[in-house]
């Protein structure tokens, strides 16, 4: 089985993929950090994250991997840490808008998400990565919400920063953050993540 998750930055993806995995015993795929682990590679080779062809040649070459304890793997690398830089957060959205970069890692997460009952979380599962998935989430969350879960994991950035940038951030990925015709859409502002998990898993044991 497939759980697709979309939302747009600050909605609880990732965190509400992560534990709806541990407590149902999927594989949890995060296809954002297979962004930007190439975005790490891309800036750790000297590779113009403005060139789309040579970062999908350099995608190919280099499959991202994640390791049973869920570290991110490139090149022989364990990323998990390096990939959470600010300088990442900032060049990440270049690498990810080019079409060529997106197809290499569709057909990345596609063979990643085939070996069993996954979770995969990011943008457009439920509508180009997994469509035949067979549970499709979107979640949504107010802006201010949204800021406030960015804050704490980014105290350093002032919550006016945020804002802006999540608001740059959703305009850029307006194309590819678009739910699927047949996803549930969950509006996470006033949940706890452990309401909204509880919520996705009696979707999941429904459609079993």
């Amino acid at each position: 089985m497939i759980v697709a998750i979309d939302g747009p930055a600050g909605s609880g993806k990732s965190t509400v993929a992560f534990e709806l995995a541990r407590r149902l015993g999927f594989v949890h795929l995060d296809t954002g950090a297979m962004y930007r682990a190439l975005t790490w590679l891309a800036a750790r080779d000297g590779v113009d994250v403005e060139d789309g062809a040579a970062l999908a040649r350099l995608a190919r070459e280099n499959p991202v991997s994640f390791s049973a304890e869920g570290r991110v793997e490139i090149a022989g690398e364990d990323v998990s840490s390096n990939i959470r830089a600010g300088e990442i957060d900032r060049l990440v959205p270049a690498v990810a808008r080019h079409p060529e970069v997106r197809e290499v890692m569709r057909e990345r997460q596609r063979s990643l998400g085939s070996v069993g009952d996954t979770v995969i979380e990011g943008r457009d599962i439920g509508s180009v990565v997994a469509p035949n998935a067979e549970v499709k989430i979107f979640l949504v969350a107010d802006e201010d919400e949204r800021v406030r879960r960015r804050s704490a994991d980014r105290p350093e950035t002032s919550a006016d920063s945020l804002a802006a940038e999540l608001r740059r951030r959703d305009q850029r990925d307006a194309a590819n953050t678009q739910p699927a015709n047949d996803a549930v859409l969950l509006d996470t502002t006033d949940l706890t993540v452990d309401q909204v998990v509880v919520c996705i898993a009696e979707l999941v044991e429904a459609r079993r």
